[in-house]
């Protein structure tokens, strides 16, 4: 297990400041956030978070977050979906940030907010947005974003001989066979969704335990 110091702890609370503020403090700030007396103890913590690459400086003097000043701890055992089982849950030294998990290419990448249930079946739900990769090439089995006959819309892409279809993940909704055009738009590389309320209880992917 990863043990957590005290700068660990300095810096989950200059993480809740940013994400509430969208600013990290000044020196003097960074004392009142931490709970420091003297201004001296938030630059050598500002020092050693620097020297860690949690921080930088930016023009002018002020700190700034690094990429890894997002990064997140990955616990060291997969949950089960299923029934429970016991483990011993712990921290490992790994972390990372959602943008590194999902994003390949950020200058390809954009967000599509799903409309609709006709992909439920495959846990893509109303609401959603799909982390997609601009390009027009796909291969067979991956989720696209395309344009067909003037209609833009989120399927699995298949063929039926050279002939490309769309196939929905919902037996209510019938697979598009494009009368005149299909054009690819990007790949779904990920989905992204924030519970606000009750746990979605209808919906399952295929083969997933309750």
């Amino acid at each position: 297990m990863a043990k957590l110091n005290i700068d660990d702890t300095h810096l989950a609370r200059l993480r809740d400041h940013y994400a509430r503020y969208g600013a990290l403090p000044s020196y003097a700030g960074i004392g009142k956030v931490v709970g420091f007396q003297a201004k001296n103890a938030a630059v050598k913590l500002a020092k050693r978070l620097s020297d860690a690459g949690y921080l930088k400086t930016a023009p002018g003097g002020k700190l700034a977050p690094t990429e890894r000043f997002f990064e997140l701890p990955v616990v060291d055992v997969p949950v089960r979906a299923g029934m429970p089982e016991p483990v011993e849950c712990q921290l490992t030294a790994e972390s990372m940030t959602l943008d590194g998990f999902l994003v390949e290419t950020p200058s390809k990448t954009i967000l599509v907010r799903v409309k609709g249930d006709s992909m439920c079946d495959a846990g893509v739900l109303d609401g959603d947005l799909a982390v997609v990769e601009r390009t027009d090439v796909a291969t067979p089995g991956q989720f696209v974003v395309v344009m067909v006959d003037e209609e833009f819309t989120l399927k699995e892409l298949q063929y039926e001989g050279q002939r490309p279809i769309l196939v929905p993940h919902n037996s209510q909704f019938p697979v598009i066979r494009p009368a005149r055009n299909l054009q690819i738009f990007g790949v779904v590389r990920g989905i992204v969704r924030r519970y606000t309320g009750k746990p979605l209880r209808h919906h399952l992917l295929p083969g997933a335990s309750s």
